[in-house]
């Protein structure tokens, strides 16, 4: 066997689907995978930039993995490494940066540093970022669900976002690739497959078809299976999605919609493209046209600009609508954006207390949401994992259910009446002893 290979992920689903891709271009040539916290021969640590807290985690990744082996190659790629390349390259240790075409031809560039014919720094410039590269990864605790990249970059230009600068315009993966990987999964046994990318919704974007498209091509797919969007933005929920949803159990009853502010003045300054009546009317219409539908709502504090009265109004629109959860984001600066040079930049203290804020209310959604079902028959896919005597699962609209461990519902939907709520997990009975 060749050398041994660990690999580190930070940020999104994106970033783990295309660190399995690398993973598997190094088993494909004979390396062989451990764990980040041993020793190996090859670290590689894909990156994230979103906030200021993973570039500082990528400087002490790199320490750690040089802890387990001194002489050991580091190589760095992903958001970060594209955008601060020179950054990274002065940290003590880095012996490679990949851009964020560069990580997916990683073992050419690594045998080519092991002949000394490389640079240090491999980024392709910005705007010749347009090449659309297919990846998927699997959660380790069993073959239930699995993440399809369909779609890369993005051509908004929200003000506090480096994204764009990093992973260049949007793109997408041709609908017959897709649907194919798509199968594979199923294949090998995946029971639900969620979509990933960097602006899901945006799927398509200059080609005849569009997100809408590669859904019905995905429904039309014999098997028990079902898909979730990872994240969607406001303007691209379309009713013609939310009409497939509500038709058929194939696409899930949860959709993960992006606000970061409920003040119009807020949502103007972060170049979004609706103000706070469009997304109310979208949330209320998702929830009539959806049966039981599940939404979950970014957010962001501290944004420049926002007073505390801007704030309560954020907080007084999430408290009215009917909403199931909350990710809630401190705002960073970011290099290279608008946001960084506005004027009413926030205490860190007083964004640290209004996050506090949304995160108790998100937990009073959840509560509220979980209630509701009570008392209905819903659909879980459980999982491998047994915890406590416990098997676990999420029901469609993305509630977490436990039930007494059975090895025979792994990866198996089951129809089940959810009894009771504690903390973030239901208490379910099952409807049918008989296995899906």
């Amino acid at each position: 066997m060749k050398d041994k290979v660990a690999l580190y992920t930070l940020g999104c689903k994106l970033n783990f689907a295309e660190t399995s891709v690398i993973g598997n271009k190094f088993t494909e040539k004979g390396y062989g995978l451990v764990d980040f916290n041993e020793a190996a021969d090859v670290y590689v640590i894909n990156t994230c930039t979103v906030t200021e807290n993973t570039e500082r985690e990528c400087r002490q990744i790199v320490r750690r993995a040089l802890k387990n082996n001194p002489n050991a190659s580091v190589i760095v790629t992903g958001c970060y490494a594209q955008l601060r390349p020179e950054e990274i390259a002065a940290i003590d240790g880095v012996d490679l940066v990949l851009g964020s075409n560069e990580k997916f031809e990683i073992l050419d560039y690594l045998e080519n540093k092991n002949q000394n014919k490389l640079s240090c720094i491999n980024v392709t410039p910005l705007d010749n970022l347009n090449q659309f590269n297919i990846a998927y990864s699997t959660e380790a605790d069993g073959r239930t669900r699995a993440f399809l990249k369909v779609q890369d970059g993005c051509d908004y230009s929200c003000t506090y976002c480096t994204i764009p600068l990093a992973r260049g315009g949007s793109r997408s993966s041709e609908m017959n690739l897709a649907v194919d990987n798509f199968k594979k999964l199923l294949d090998e046994g995946y029971k639900e497959v969620v979509l990933t990318g960097v602006n899901v919704g945006d799927y398509g974007k200059n080609a005849d078809k569009d997100l809408f498209d590669l859904l019905l091509e995905f429904v039309k797919l014999e098997g028990d299976f079902r898909l979730r969007i990872s994240s969607i933005e406001p303007n691209l929920l379309t009713d013609n999605i939310l009409k497939l949803a509500a038709s058929t159990d194939k696409i899930s009853n949860h959709f993960h919609i992006p606000l970061q502010s409920g003040n119009n003045k807020i949502l103007k300054l972060m170049q979004r493209r609706y103000n706070a009546a469009y997304y109310e009317e979208l949330i209320y219409k998702t929830v009539e046209m959806v049966n039981n539908v599940g939404i979950g709502v970014d957010v962001i504090v501290g944004f420049p600009g926002e007073t505390e009265d801007d704030f309560l109004v954020t907080y007084e629109f999430l408290k009215k609508l009917p909403i199931s959860y909350l990710h809630v984001f401190t705002y960073s600066e970011r290099p290279d954006t608008k946001a960084i040079n506005m004027n009413g930049q926030i205490p860190i203290a007083e964004r640290k207390d209004r996050n506090r804020m949304l995160r108790i209310l998100s937990e009073k959604k959840h509560f509220e949401f979980a209630q509701r079902m009570t008392g209905k028959n819903l659909q879980v896919l459980f999982e491998a994992n047994k915890k406590d005597e416990f098997i676990y699962g999420f029901t469609s609209n993305y509630l977490r259910v436990k039930y007494p461990f059975d090895s025979a519902l792994v990866n198996k939907f089951k129809n089940v009446n959810i009894k009771d709520v504690t903390g973030k997990v239901c208490t379910a009975e099952l409807i049918n002893l008989e296995l899906v």
